[in-house]
């Protein structure tokens, strides 16, 4: 399988002058994701966890409910990109073939070849769990847990992460790509085949909050979302209709709540870090 970051020459310009130097970046391939012999998207992504993303993408596109729907996947490796080749089980295989469309995404773009408007803004699940509440403190700690487990983004500078952090347990599962649409659904299909509950967990974002992260958010289940930039409007309307808190522009020093603020209370305790 194809390394996810490659070593590259580059001309390093310091107020000293300029040497020769090597940086590691991070790899940008065409995965396509096909089901029952024909192809549904391409997505441009980082080759690494990609068992996840296929289970991950497949749920927050709706196409699957469990990991169970898929009855098989391969990895198949081509010159020019990495085939991700499944078939599904019935009736999950019925209702792809009445919605069948081909879409090519470049990197950041999550809406590429939907077919109409009410696509765009679909309606999401609602999170009713109102039992679940995070102390401001415990969301601190899962941001401070997150940094040291950014592995390629710590040999690259270039990447996004998408993690899950529960209270008791910490940091259950975190996830890297090129693209943060790419990362949440890595995370996606990394907690489908995992035994953590998600009632009661948050996700945490390296990135901005567009709608689509909420809508992916929205079908993995989870309460709270946690990112480290803003969200945009269409965002902050979609987690307040689907019964989600959304914290952003989270920083060392505290955070900015935009919707449903009754789960954040100075309750909670100390958790530690068990990543996936």
């Amino acid at each position: 399988m194809r390394a996810p970051a490659t070593s590259v020459d580059s001309a390093i310009w310091r107020r000293q002058g300029v040497t020769v130097g090597k940086r590691l970046v991070p790899e940008e391939t065409a995965v396509a994701f096909s089901y029952d012999g024909g192809t549904y998207a391409v997505m441009m992504a980082t080759p690494q966890n990609l068992e996840d993303f296929a289970l991950g993408f497949s749920l927050t596109e709706g196409l699957v409910s469990s990991a169970a729907d898929i009855r098989q996947l391969d990895i198949v490796e081509h010159d020019n990109g990495i085939e991700l080749r499944m078939w599904l089980v019935e009736p999950p295989a019925a209702a792809l073939s009445e919605r069948r469309r081909h879409l090519a995404g470049p990197t950041g773009c999550g809406l590429c070849g939907i077919e109409s408007l009410e696509e765009a803004v679909r309606v999401v699940p609602r999170n009713e769990d109102e039992a679940a509440t995070f102390a401001p403190a415990e969301i601190m700690q899962a941001l401070e847990a997150l940094s040291p487990h950014q592995e390629l983004n710590r040999q690259t500078r270039a990447v996004h992460a998408a993690a899950f952090w529960r209270p008791g347990a910490g940091l259950v599962a975190v996830r890297e790509d090129v693209g943060r649409h790419n990362a949440l659904d890595k995370l996606a299909g990394a907690l489908m085949t995992s035994a953590a509950p998600i009632r009661g967990g948050m996700v945490l974002l390296t990135s901005r909050v567009s709608v689509e992260m909420v809508q992916k958010t929205a079908v993995i289940g989870a309460p709270l979302i946690v990112a480290v930039s803003a969200p945009t409007a269409l965002a902050v309307r979609t987690a307040e209709a689907a019964g989600i808190t959304l914290a952003a522009i989270a920083r060392s020093d505290g955070f900015e709540l935009f919707t449903q603020p009754q789960r954040i209370k100075e309750t909670g305790k100390e958790t530690e870090t068990n990543v996936a």
